[in-house]
């Protein structure tokens, strides 16, 4: 029997039993990224030539202090933290998905997830909080209190356990402990 995928190869190979031919091993999670910076430029992005994308695309420029300049590609699904309008001048923080395929261009370039405008008061991560509400990179616990508002990216009531999933968390102070906890004021649940 030949494989008639490799006629070099005379053996049948089971792909399904193999991750290098099979479609399904790579990571599936998103493991989120977050690049801070100010707001040098916005402008109309344009993926496609034809007019129904015109004007709901848009081309974020930022200067980060550790990267240097990164663009995002704000889409009509990006979700901004507090539904913020930001301007040229605005320091934002930029969260994006680590594992997705990025274009090797200078500057790089990322498509938006998250958008939240920085304040002095306030600390946005997105991240998967596991069944424990601890960070994938085990660094925030988070403690679940009565004033904890638990929404979707709608805006509309989230009212199952928050645990499994992407969470978007706003917070402010944290323990200084490892991992560090902290009562959220707010948690939107990625659907």
């Amino acid at each position: 029997m030949y494989n008639k995928q490799f006629p070099c190869c005379p053996y049948y190979m089971n792909q399904a039993a193999h991750p290098s031919f099979n479609a399904n091993w790579r990571n599936t999670i998103q493991s989120f990224a977050a690049i801070s910076g100010t707001i040098t430029m916005i402008e109309d992005f344009y993926p496609t030539q034809d007019d129904e994308s015109a004007g709901c695309y848009k081309l974020m420029s930022l200067e980060s202090i550790e990267r240097g300049p990164v663009n995002f590609v704000i889409s009509p699904g990006t979700y901004f933290v507090d539904h913020e309008m930001v301007v040229a001048g605005d320091e934002v923080t930029g969260f994006f998905d680590a594992n997705a395929p990025a274009l090797l261009i200078y500057p790089p370039q990322y498509p938006a997830i998250v958008m939240a405008k920085n304040t002095e008061n306030q600390n946005v991560t997105v991240d998967y909080f596991d069944y424990l509400l601890i960070s994938s990179d085990g660094n925030l616990k988070l403690n679940i209190a009565e004033s904890t508002e638990i929404i979707l990216t709608n805006d509309q009531a989230f009212n199952r356990y928050p645990g499994n999933r992407n969470l978007i968390v706003v917070y402010g102070p944290t323990t200084k402990s490892i991992p560090a906890q902290t009562t959220p004021y707010k948690i939107i649940v990625l659907c």
